[in-house]
């Protein structure tokens, strides 16, 4: 049998494990493996995406994959890559963030009888006796080697590191055990930033069990220009339609840096390698052809089939130039009787996060980039009225590829 672990590598999911050869031989084989997700937001982002369509790929491929929903760790949470601690959350909060997370990854793993397992690590790590747990697991760690963690390390000579999150790497060490002895799991995936975390829990097992276990961790995501994935100007884009509405999912995938193209097919869609291989070679006006393969394939996952046809046929309108489909183009409604009085321009593309600032607005307005449906917007202070706006609404475009609807509400 072929090893899943060669459709990893291809698909750009790799970037370090615990041992490449053991695990590429254990992956010949159906085995569990798990990915945690703390519950900090009502919803995960993009940046979580690499790690979820990893779980998915070795589901096809015949693994079972666990999703942790990380209600226990979340209490304590992670410090990798903070500059800060976390702000705590009551326990309220964390139960309201898991009910999103959960349905997010029901979108993408199939949760039933003999698919993936959705727990909550809560059920384990909420029942532990603490004098208990020092004596099993805290006896396997030393100071010295938690203070390898480059955060661990930072914050200390930084804005300091409290013992609760000194904890963090110990619990989700633990988690690893608990699913190794209840599940066997052999497997922790996650972003480069757990690979302390995540062979912490490999190492537990080993000396507890004497078992073997395997860490692997995916690379950062940047875009060809170095800029981090998923970061716009409006902010995070969203797993969670209602903070990233299907349409703004759909334009930040189609309008994907030209090199990006084929990494994102591989690592976001289940499109064979044949197929992925034809569009990342189209050049020209045809890779958007490409872009839009992708676009569509990955808010399909996200939002169904019916919702991405329909993005898909608003941003093809509004791209040839026709304005007649416009139910899905993100849209805001002003008070009917501000627009009365008037609204400078500026104000308008700010309140409808077209321009994180009226500084910004100005600017793009400055630059030339601001348009009231076909009209160039000449001054910032240009006032905008309910005339203006047309049976359908008012639709305003920031640069070549940025709509966004303004209508008159009651």
């Amino acid at each position: 049998m072929e090893s899943s672990f060669d459709l990893l590598v291809e698909r750009g999911f790799v970037h370090q494990t615990s041992n490449d050869a053991a695990l590429r031989e254990a992956l010949r084989r159906p085995i569990t493996l798990y990915c945690g997700y703390d519950a900090t937001a009502t919803s995960l982002h993009i940046g979580n995406l690499v790690t979820i369509m990893l779980l998915a790929q070795l589901q096809q491929a015949g693994h079972r994959p666990i999703g942790i929903v990380g209600g226990g760790t979340t209490m304590v949470g992670d410090p990798s890559g903070k500059t800060e601690a976390r702000p705590m959350l009551s326990r309220e909060q964390i139960r309201s963030n898991e009910e999103g997370l959960k349905r997010q990854l029901g979108r993408y793993l199939r949760f039933d009888e003999d698919g993936a397992l959705l727990l909550d690590n809560a059920e384990w790590l909420l029942e532990l006796r603490y004098v208990d747990f020092l004596r099993e697991i805290g006896r396997h760690f030393s100071v010295n080697q938690l203070l390898q963690h480059e955060t661990y390390r930072e914050r200390l000579q930084g804005s300091g590191l409290s013992f609760i999150e000194l904890n963090y790497a110990l619990l989700q060490a633990y988690d690893f055990l608990h699913l190794y002895r209840e599940h066997g799991c052999r497997l922790q995936i996650g972003g480069s930033d757990q690979w302390f975390n995540i062979l912490a829990g490999t190492e537990l097992i080993r000396r507890v069990t004497g078992g073997e276990a395997f860490a692997l961790v995916t690379p950062l995501i940047t875009t060809a220009s170095g800029a981090k994935m998923g970061k716009t100007e409006r902010g995070a884009v969203w797993l969670d339609a209602e903070r990233t509405s299907p349409y703004e999912f759909y334009q930040y995938w189609v309008n994907t840096e030209d090199p990006d193209v084929g990494r994102f097919l591989r690592l976001f869609t289940f499109l064979p390698e044949e197929e992925i291989r034809r569009l990342e070679s189209l050049e020209g006006a045809e890779l958007r052809d490409a872009k839009e393969v992708l676009a569509f394939e990955v808010t399909r996952l996200r939002d169904g089939e019916a919702a991405a046809r329909e993005v898909r046929a608003s941003a093809r309108a509004l791209f040839s130039g026709d304005r007649g489909s416009l139910e899905t183009v993100p849209t805001t409604g002003i008070p009917a009787a501000r627009l009365d009085e008037g609204i400078e321009a500026a104000e308008l593309f700010q309140t409808c996060g077209l321009a994180p600032s009226k500084a910004a607005a100005r600017r793009l307005i400055d630059q030339g980039g601001a348009y009231l449906g076909d009209q160039r917007v000449e001054r910032a202070d240009q006032r905008v009225t309910r005339a203006d706006l047309g049976g359908n609404g008012l639709l305003l475009r920031a640069g070549k590829k940025r709509y966004h609807r303004v209508v008159a509400a009651d």
